[in-house]
């Protein structure tokens, strides 16, 4: 499983700055920020042969001519030369230098084995695969960290306004980005069986991991607060559109791994979290009702209407409103919580939970017996409610409607990456919000990748040969040698493989570039590939 989080981006002095150029200043930013020692400074280059975003599970692939520009995401970002002179040489000056070849840097493949780069008018953070929804948080917050180091290399250079980030999913004017996240599933279940088991959780899911947000509809045409930050730009309950008529469950079928065997899940509902249980039970509870669906055991519910009942939930705070299911019953999002978390209890107990799984469903029971009780107690843990208590104080205080200015600048800081200026960091300095990593952990993650993933051979690819490595993705490393006329391109496909345990030794061996190459293709032990 994996994260990406797209960032809200905003640079104060500059209102009109383009917003592409601005997310591009966070990816050259970043680069200049780790240059000791980086080698091949101008970034190791995407490889977009494997990209095929058009490709539909439903068993059809939609026509180029026919998609959105938006989802043409097998093509690298271009600025243009106007676009390139904004700021006095634009995102390259922060080098220090500038070529004709790279004059600006749009991708990076970083260390950890993430993938920094700029995703139309945001930067976006894709982090590496993990399997285990803690080290999902745990390389997601470092993310988090990379960014806040870029956008500190920004606020340093000379010449330079500062560019602002947010963790949050809409600008509060119409426009959403999102915080997507990814899950490995066997192809042998069917696309049906999925979508039948996701969209009652998805809807209802909000009411324990939403973000919370000021505002009403898309262009907050209703005063009030709602759960999540996402609910109300949802039009479709399936389909294969991530920035237009946005679907319940998402269709891509891009599975970066053997076609054959997997699917990638690719889920675009959830909201941007910042409270690290809030994120690890998003990712934990969707990860155990996945294994439902794979073993038959998923509850057996139905919607009537799923896109309707998802903005309605969103738009009750108190957890009261109702929603109708296909056999007349009417239910809350917290009754659906609990049909899912009794049936995901009886699943996992009858096969022998691990540790992390019980801590998983543990905090569930927990948090949805706490919301039933009084929503207020969850503030230490649910983005939604510890923004929402804030939101209360201010209100209180000084005799606010929802509809004031104020409340949405609270909103706002609370997303604000900046530790000494955003809400979320500071209570969580105070000891007001629940942490389960250390700040130790989150900067070993920043330039470590995870032991038990490809991951790991493609973080360990970048920083040990970085000279010699020109392109990378999830399912490729690209190597240039001098003794090779063409480019030599190691398939990684198999996400199981290229862990420490097969390649750490390969890594220590080998005495260059030329040697470790020639080492991995000869020798069956180190495979990397299916």
């Amino acid at each position: 499983m994996g994260t990406e989080t797209e960032y809200g981006v905003l640079a104060p002095a500059l209102p009109a700055a383009n917003a592409t150029v601005l997310s591009s200043q966070i990816i050259n930013a970043y680069a200049a920020s780790r240059r000791s020692g980086m080698g091949n400074f101008s970034g190791t280059r995407w490889d977009y042969t494997d990209e095929a975003p058009l490709n539909d599970a439903r068993g059809f692939a939609v026509p180029r001519t026919a998609a959105d520009p938006t989802q043409l995401t097998d093509a690298p970002p271009v600025l243009d030369a106007e676009q390139i002179a904004l700021e006095g040489g634009g995102p390259a000056a922060l080098y220090g230098e500038q070529t004709s070849d790279n004059p600006v840097l749009m991708n990076m493949v970083l260390s950890n084995g993430a993938r920094l780069y700029v995703d139309h008018a945001h930067p976006e953070y894709s982090s590496p695969e993990v399997t285990t929804p803690r080290d999902a948080v745990l390389w997601d917050k470092a993310g988090d960290a990379v960014v806040l180091a870029a956008m500190r290399h920004i606020a340093a250079a000379p010449g330079f306004s500062p560019v602002n980030l947010y963790k949050n999913n809409t600008d509060s004017k119409g426009a959403s980005y999102g915080s997507h996240e990814n899950y490995l599933v066997p192809r042998s279940v069917p696309f049906t069986d999925l979508v039948r088991g996701l969209v009652p959780f998805f809807v209802s899911r909000q009411v324990i991991v939403g973000s919370g947000r000021v505002g009403i509809g898309t262009n907050n045409q209703r005063q009030g607060y709602q759960l999540s930050q996402r609910a109300d730009f949802f039009e479709a309950e399936v389909g294969l559109e991530t920035t237009i008529r946005r679907p319940i469950v998402n269709t891509r079928d891009e599975p970066h791994a053997v076609a054959e065997k997997y699917r990638r899940l690719h889920v675009i509902i959830g909201d941007a979290n910042l409270s690290e249980v809030s994120a690890l039970l998003k990712v934990g509870t969707t990860s155990i009702v996945l294994s439902m669906i794979e073993e038959g055991t998923a509850p057996e519910v139905e919607l009537r209407d799923p896109v309707g009942s998802l903005r309605a939930i969103s738009h009750d705070p108190a957890l009261q409103q109702l929603v109708e299911l296909k056999d007349g019953r009417m239910v809350s999002g917290l009754d659906l919580q609990e049909i899912y978390l009794e049936a995901a209890a009886r699943h996992c107990r009858s096969r022998g939970a691990d540790a992390e799984t019980e801590d998983i469903l543990t905090r569930w029971t927990s948090l949805v017996g706490t919301l039933k009780r009084d929503p207020l107690e969850a503030a230490a843990s649910v983005d939604w409610v510890a923004k929402l208590k804030l939101m209360q104080a201010y209100r209180d205080r000084d005799s606010l409607a929802w509809s004031d200015a104020r409340l949405h600048l609270v909103d706002l800081q609370y997303s604000d990456m900046r530790p000494e200026k955003g809400l979320y960091y500071r209570l969580a300095a105070r000891g007001q919000m629940e942490r389960i990593l250390t700040d130790q952990e989150i900067a070993r993650a920043v330039t470590e990748p995870p032991d038990d993933t490809r991951a790991y051979f493609r973080g360990r690819c970048v920083s040990r040969f970085p000279h010699q490595v020109v392109g990378a993705s999830w399912d490729s490393i690209i190597f240039e040698l001098p003794s090779h006329r063409r480019l030599q391109r190691i398939p990684t496909r198999e996400p199981l493989k290229g862990t420490r345990a097969l390649t750490e030794e390969l890594f220590e061996v080998s005495t260059d570039a030329e040697d470790f190459v020639t080492r991995l293709l000869s020798g069956p032990e180190h495979s990397v590939a299916p």
